[in-house]
């Protein structure tokens, strides 16, 4: 029997300042263990509805659930801490990167949890990367390393859905795979209590991690096929 939803979004409408249509009245549902894929061109505005789906962006119109009632604009903190935004091309602080993981954990929404040093080996592990990663400054970081050192981060907090930007868009061939296996296994641990929503420009990619595939074309979702699981 499906479970209720974690996360929905109600007929989502957004503009930008010049007047251009980034989302039309957009609707989606995702319960635990879902996988949901967007696909669509540059544009379409995939990024925007990851967006709004964290709360990060206003909208004109519609609204986001949390297990079925509204946000409160005083517990959105909250919120997004459970609903995490994982963006292309992340921004890390200044230091090394085992410094940027332990710092979430300072914050307020965060408090009476402690950075795990031993569940971050295990994650960088899973993505190919021995322990000395944690020592890498940030500066010293490429691209697709500034991409493991953010998906570690998200996952060591432990949120309950994943809205994910082309999160291995950086990466090579085979850090991607680990990638890819990382949150499917981060899903099927969750017992049906978690959920992500994947934008992806790689159709073979949207294959393999998807359940569920959607189409956004100017600001409108529309069926994009299903895949198995």
């Amino acid at each position: 029997m499906p479970s209720d939803p974690l996360l929905q979004a109600e007929r989502l409408s957004r503009r930008s300042e010049e007047g251009a249509r980034l989302l039309e009245e957009v609707s989606l549902e995702l319960s635990g263990g879902n996988r949901l894929v967007v696909e669509g061109p540059t544009g379409a505005g995939k990024s925007v509805l990851l967006r709004a789906l964290a709360l990060l962006d206003p909208l004109e119109g519609g609204r986001i659930l949390w297990r079925g009632e509204p946000v409160a604009d005083g517990a959105v903190p909250e919120f997004r801490s459970r609903v995490a935004y994982l963006h292309q091309n992340p921004a890390l602080a200044e230091g090394t990167v085992e410094e940027n993981l332990r710092a979430p954990f300072a914050l307020r929404v965060h408090r009476g949890r402690r950075y795990d040093r031993g569940r971050a080996v295990e994650l960088l592990a899973e993505l190919g990367r021995d322990p000395s990663f944690l020592g890498k400054s940030r500066d010293d970081l490429s691209g697709g390393e500034r991409q493991v050192s953010a998906l570690v981060r998200v996952l060591a907090l432990e949120p309950e859905v994943l809205l994910l930007d082309e999160p291995t868009a950086s990466l090579d061939p085979e850090t991607t795979a680990r990638a890819e296996e990382l949150v499917g296994h981060w899903v099927a641990e969750g017992a049906g209590a978690r959920a992500y929503v994947w934008v992806s420009h790689d159709r073979e990619q949207a294959g393999r991690v998807a359940g569920r595939r959607l189409r956004m074309e100017a600001g409108r979702l529309k069926p994009a096929g299903e895949a198995g699981g």
